[in-house]
């Protein structure tokens, strides 16, 4: 072998190794926003730990002071969350080192002096932040939104203007699309959808909801809903439940494209997308999951609505759309599998305990987490099969974020980083 040919050999052998690696890193690496890079739950890491503990698995395990139920972002070396005082006075934004778990930065980002009430389950702190390269935006409902420097902590605007009765406390998190920071406004007294330059924090678009309301019930009004884009037939869409119907607009202009009316209210769970329909829950206290063809134009109730499910569904955590199937778990314990197409039960079982926080799909695993701490780890298919079931000290409400090989776990305490030892 010549020399030249013995250097492209090496060359090559190094080129391929570096890709592996940078694949591999690259790979479920950052954990942009709520349920994900793709908002749905789902993460392509692999390698991810079945069981934990408070001693078996704990990479790290770091205090957070004060309260919030927001989800950790992660963005190459640095987790954020925020938490404020639980009389709201005082918001913050905390970042801690991904690898020691080393609080890196601590900001308080408003100091409120009026706060309405919440409900006992909420926080002051309870909507997901959104990261990228070199900015963290984080969203306090009606009490401000603002975008820090994820390198100084420095805050670089601030938008306070967006209000609305929220009456229970804030809980919509933050869209990040393109150049857009999108979430929703749905109080009680007024319900819009905004879009902001992420760059300056301008308002880019605004809409006002079209929904009809009961005027004898301000409460019928509000919704607590995070919304996602999806394509249908070419065209991007903004999939938006709110209060009385869901909506579909133009990402880019905030047009509405086509609404179907629902009757419900104080929706939570964010909607998924699959096999061509979305799926979402219309209601907080009769919580129902339906089936929808997105698309079309105006008004499309009577045409677009394909099934729905009345029983045993979630009005807090979110749904998972795996393949042909749709995995539920309701507010109290009972998980369910449906059939995607039409609805039907697949199967039903009582996990115990109560969930606020949504599913995770990856490594081939669903992983659930109730409100008591308890984690069950089940595999997905045509039989209810679990896999483990793990317990860390401390409440869990908020969803959990994956990077990697990590979980990064909030409790009403902590923050966990828990993976296998390499």
């Amino acid at each position: 072998m010549t020399k030249s040919s013995n250097l492209a050999l090496i060359l090559t052998t190094w080129l391929m190794t570096f890709l592996l690696v940078a694949g591999a890193a690259l790979a479920g690496d950052n954990w942009p926003q709520l349920r994900g890079p793709e908002c749905n739950g789902h993460c392509d890491s692999v390698g991810l730990p079945l069981k934990w503990s408070e001693t078996e698995n704990v990479v790290w395990k770091t205090p957070i002071h004060d309260h919030g139920w927001s989800s950790p972002v992660v963005w190459n070396d640095q987790v954020w969350l925020t938490t404020a005082t639980t009389d709201g006075h005082h918001m913050f934004a905390v970042a801690v080192d991904r690898a020691n778990g080393k609080t890196l930065h601590d900001v308080k980002v408003f100091d409120t002096e009026k706060l309405d009430h919440i409900a006992d389950c909420n926080s002051y702190a309870s909507p997901t932040s959104a990261i990228e390269a070199g900015r963290l935006y984080v969203h306090y409902g009606t009490y401000g939104t603002a975008c820090l420097d994820t390198a100084s902590g420095k805050v670089l605007w601030t938008r306070r203007d967006l209000n609305c009765d929220h009456h229970e406390g804030p809980g919509a998190s933050l869209l990040l699309w393109k150049d857009l920071l999108i979430f929703n406004v749905d109080g009680r007294d007024v319900q819009y959808v905004v879009a902001l330059d992420k760059a300056t924090g301008k308002t880019v678009w605004k809409t006002n909801r079209s929904a009809t309301y009961p005027n004898s019930n301000k409460n019928s009004r509000k919704a607590y809903c995070t919304p996602i884009v999806i394509e249908v037939a070419g065209r991007q869409e903004l999939l938006d439940p709110g209060a009385a119907a869901v909506m579909g607009y133009d990402p880019a202009t905030g047009k509405e494209l086509w609404r179907i009316r629902h009757g419900g209210w104080s929706i939570v769970p964010r909607p998924v997308f699959g096999q061509g329909l979305a799926f979402f829950v219309q209601d907080y206290e009769k919580p129902e999951l339906w089936a929808i063809r997105p698309g079309g134009n105006g008004d499309v109730t009577d045409s677009h609505v394909v099934w729905k499910n009345t029983k045993g569904m979630p009005s807090r955590p979110s749904m998972l759309s795996i393949d042909d199937r749709v995995y539920v778990v309701s507010s109290e314990g009972i998980a369910s599998c449906l059939a995607a197409k039409t609805g039907r039960l697949v199967w039903k079982e009582r996990m115990g305990g109560k969930y606020s926080a949504s599913p995770i799909y990856a490594d081939g695993r669903i992983y659930y987490f109730n409100e008591d701490g308890v984690s069950t780890v089940l595999q997905p298919g045509a039989k209810y099969t679990t896999l483990a079931t793990n317990k860390l000290d401390g409440e869990i409400f908020a969803t959990p974020a994956i990077a990697g090989k990590a979980f990064f776990i909030r409790t009403r305490t902590h923050l966990y980083r828990i993976e296998t030892p390499q």
